[in-house]
């Protein structure tokens, strides 16, 4: 079983370091303008780098559900490529709106296309099972013949 989701397993712990360095980050940012929690307004660097960390957060559990579903029902190898890239993306993306709130566009849209293709694949995924086990179904013979 370990040997179908080790891969899985490394991409999550990669976003939950992620995750743990944007948090850090807004810690950084709080400390350097001067900001105490619960405050969420500041200056536009202040705010853009909470933004960045806020809307990173608000996406990590639709990340990990399409990543995991993915991974398991369709392939874990791509959906472990996808997952990295996804990271990739969402680093570019907090970067980006750190900078500037246009560089955030390219990266955020970039990351929406991965997520959608990780449903693709878990929904396909998802089918073949169910047409497979409750139907009787091989999708794959049946394109294979």
């Amino acid at each position: 079983m370990l040997d179908q989701i080790h891969w899985l397993a490394a991409v999550t712990v990669l976003g939950v370091l992620e995750q743990a360095y944007f948090f850090l980050q807004v810690i950084y940012a709080r400390r350097l303008f001067g900001i105490s929690p619960p405050k969420i307004s500041g200056p536009p660097e202040f705010e853009r780098i909470f933004r960045a960390q806020v809307n990173s957060s608000e996406y990590f559990p639709i990340f990990l559900a399409l990543l995991w579903q993915a991974g398991l029902f369709f392939h874990q190898g791509l959906a472990a490529a996808l997952g990295l890239l996804y990271l990739y993306a969402r680093y570019c993306y907090f970067m980006g709106y750190k900078a500037s709130s246009s560089e955030r566009l390219a990266p955020i849209y970039f990351s929406a296309g991965v997520l959608w293709i990780l449903i693709a694949v878990s929904a396909l995924g998802i089918l073949h099972f169910f047409l497979s086990h409750y139907g009787g179904l091989n999708v794959l013979q049946l394109l294979t013949a």
